[in-house]
């Protein structure tokens, strides 16, 4: 009997072990199934996977769904508005009841103001802006539309930011089939005041909002669009005083529009005036007390004479860049040495573009969120004061002084002037500076106050030859 058993129980235990076998790789094959499935999606909510088994075949690349939902939902806003507004106007007449209508004295003008105002203003409205809306056109397969073309209503802006195609219909010099006028990226966060800042009529004169369009670009919205309206200047505008008289006299004050300043007159702007309607550069539009700025020992260690720095170089600084607010007296003082300085300029509660420029100077109107309009390794020298002080946030410095960096040439001078911040945020401070290795000149640190210090330094770019 166990002889005849063990044949059954030999082929039993070879079965059994291969079921085991079997069922691991069945155990195996479903658990690797599971891991893909849930890999891709299947178990939670993914959008790609919606898109795969649910959208159309043509891709929406490129397509900017945001600001065209954006438009859709505004023109269904304005059409949902007029629909409330006509439905409470009849709710309202169902109440009062026919007699008290027949007897109100509404007169048939009154009717037709009102359906103009209330009813064929607002349609009209949402039916152009219907029509405006830009739907995305399908090249090879995929959708394509024009940066940022349905964020805006206003048509001379929506002209502005449509790529310009080149008239012969071949690659223009730069290398493009067409030309893509540029904004600032935060324009469209300011969608409402670019929109107005557009809303002029073509060939006219622009309106006198100059203070509106720096709000935009301080607060990102820079490049500004181009516009197509004349410029505004003084009614009462004088031909500027010569070149040789007009660096240290100050300038005609009916060339400039006083329209929105506190003041009216340059003796206004006086550092004595608290009203004068700026904090920066105290004493700036007096020319008796610039006059001393650079070229007079002063008690301050930090102060830095120009004739001392061009004597590192002699010869070599011949064009340069002075970034702070000022009125040009840095970029007046380097004329006389036969070097061309570039003047930052906004204007900060005074007319300091305007300054610069009718001192026969250069301004360049920039700030600080925008990249140089200069090429690499061009600059001699680059100089700051007055504005880049301890306020700056470490970030944003990082990415200026690496513009600086990238315009100035090898072996220009890099000019910290009376750079000034809190004592404990020094180190941090003389980190930025010193991040790029560059040949220290001169470099001072002098006190300011209890807990504040000055810090100057010139400092020579590196050859870095690749």
């Amino acid at each position: 009997m166990a002889k005849s058993c063990f044949p059954k129980c030999r082929l039993g235990k070879i079965m059994g072990w291969i079921q085991i076998v079997l069922g691991g790789l069945v155990i195996i094959v479903s658990i690797s199934t599971l891991s893909r499935f849930y890999a891709v999606g299947f178990f939670l909510q993914n959008d790609d996977i919606c898109r795969h088994f649910h959208s159309p075949s043509v891709s929406y690349d490129g397509v900017d769904m945001a600001a065209l939902t954006a438009r859709f939902n505004e023109v269904l806003n304005q059409m949902e508005n007029l629909q409330e507004k006509l439905e409470s106007t009849v709710q309202k007449m169902e109440k009062d009841g026919a007699d008290q209508l027949q007897s109100s004295n509404i007169s048939k003008f009154e009717h037709k103001k009102y359906l103009e105002e209330e009813v064929i203003r607002p349609l009209y409205r949402a039916h152009i802006a219907l029509r405006q809306i830009r739907l995305p056109r399908v090249e090879n397969s995929t959708l394509k539309e024009d940066p940022m073309i349905n964020a805006f209503v206003v048509e001379e802006m929506r002209k502005y930011i449509t790529p310009k195609g080149n008239r012969v219909g071949k690659v223009n010099i730069y290398g493009t089939e067409r030309v893509y006028n540029t904004i600032g990226h935060a324009c469209t966060l300011m969608k409402e005041e670019v929109e107005e800042y557009m809303d002029y009529d073509v060939g006219s004169y622009c309106k006198d909002d100059w203070l509106q369009g720096q709000k935009l670009m301080l607060r990102g919205c820079d490049p500004l669009p181009r516009r197509r309206c004349l410029s505004r200047a003084s009614k009462l505008y004088l031909r500027p005083h010569p070149i040789n008289v007009s660096l240290w006299l100050m300038p005609e004050g009916r060339n400039v529009r006083w329209s929105n300043y506190q003041c009216r007159n340059f003796e206004c702007l006086s550092s004595k005036n608290p009203k004068r309607g700026y904090s920066k550069c105290t004493g700036c539009f007096e020319m008796e007390k610039e006059k001393l700025k650079w070229v007079v020992n002063s008690s301050l260690p930090a102060d830095f004479l120009i004739a001392d720095v061009l004597g590192l170089k002699p010869g070599e600084i011949r064009i340069g860049l002075d970034f702070g607010v000022g009125t040009g007296t840095f970029a007046a003082r380097m004329r006389e040495q036969n070097v061309t300085i570039v003047s930052t300029a906004l204007n900060l509660g005074a007319p300091f573009n305007e300054m610069i420029a009718l001192r026969g100077l250069i301004p360049l109107y920039v700030t600080l969120n925008q990249r140089l309009p200069f090429f690499d390794n061009t600059m001699d020298i680059i100089h700051s004061t007055g504005f880049m002080d301890g306020w700056i946030d470490l970030q944003l410095l990082d990415f200026i002084l690496f513009d600086w960096d990238r315009v100035l040439r090898p072996g220009g001078l890099l000019w910290i002037d009376r750079f000034f911040c809190e004592r404990k945020d020094l180190e941090d401070y003389m980190y930025m500076f010193l991040q790029f290795r560059y040949r220290k000149h001169r470099w001072v640190i002098a006190p300011k106050s209890k807990d504040q210090v000055f810090l100057s330094a010139l400092l020579e770019k590196p050859p870095r030859s690749l």
